[in-house]
């Protein structure tokens, strides 16, 4: 489905990630873990066309998305959920969701069954639907913006650090949220710094150090390999 090709990304003069390949298949769960600056979240910033690269290629489903600007990318079924989980705080819960549907607003199925399937996989959305999202907590809003994504029935959901900041009970939810999503035959790209986390929900992992690839195999055997359990799994 996704194929990162030789990408070189740059912030001006200052480069960021070097010569980095990587794919991703239809129906995985693909993370990339690493620490704090690696490159992860310009990675994902690379393939929504919000950061394009100076070398390489973004590959989606067959087609160079290198240098389209992030909106297209958007229709063509890609999705980012950031971690800053940024909502509409003057609109309601519904009214966020809406806003995710926006891309669709054309589709004849219309917005019951992608309504539904997100009232399914959080409740809560449901039962607060009229309340004002300004006052949701920070697990309540990155089930918003989790669901706001998957609004507009994404074929690739990029998610950045989806458990930065939450308590464990709720880091347990948004997991379990993955789990069913990954069910339901999303494809999925996770960024984490929480790599026992990340590593425990994908099938595949790439570890990024300062904006290179230094390993990438399944996610087991990640989990157990001994680098990776000293610099990212607390020994």
């Amino acid at each position: 489905m996704l194929q990162v090709q030789g990408v070189s990304t740059y912030y001006g003069n200052l480069q960021i990630l070097h010569d980095v390949s990587m794919e991703v298949k239809e129906g995985e769960v693909v993370t990339v873990i690493g620490a704090n600056g690696a490159g992860k979240t310009t990675l994902l910033k690379t393939i929504t066309g919000l950061a394009p690269p100076r070398l390489g290629q973004v590959v989606f489903q067959g087609r160079d998305i290198s240098r389209r600007p992030a909106n297209e990318i958007v229709g063509l079924g890609i999705t980012l959920v950031t971690s800053d989980r940024d909502i509409f705080p003057e609109m309601t819960v519904y009214e966020n969701l809406l806003m995710g549907y926006y891309p669709r607003r054309k589709d004849k199925d219309g917005l019951g069954p992608g309504l539904e399937q997100v009232y399914t996989l959080f409740p809560r959305l449901k039962e607060r639907q009229q309340q004002l999202s300004r006052t949701m907590s920070g697990g309540e809003r990155q089930m918003l913006v989790i669901g706001r994504a998957l609004m507009s029935a994404p074929k690739l959901l990029l998610l950045d650090e989806p458990s930065m900041g939450l308590s464990p009970r709720l880091i347990a939810e948004i997991a379990q949220s993955i789990q069913h999503m990954r069910e339901r035959g999303v494809t999925i790209l996770l960024v984490e710094q929480n790599c026992g986390l990340a590593l425990s929900l994908a099938d595949r992992g790439y570890v990024l150090q300062t904006g290179q690839v230094t390993m990438n195999d399944k996610a087991a055997n990640l989990m157990t390999d001994p680098t990776v359990k000293r610099m990212y799994l607390g020994g």
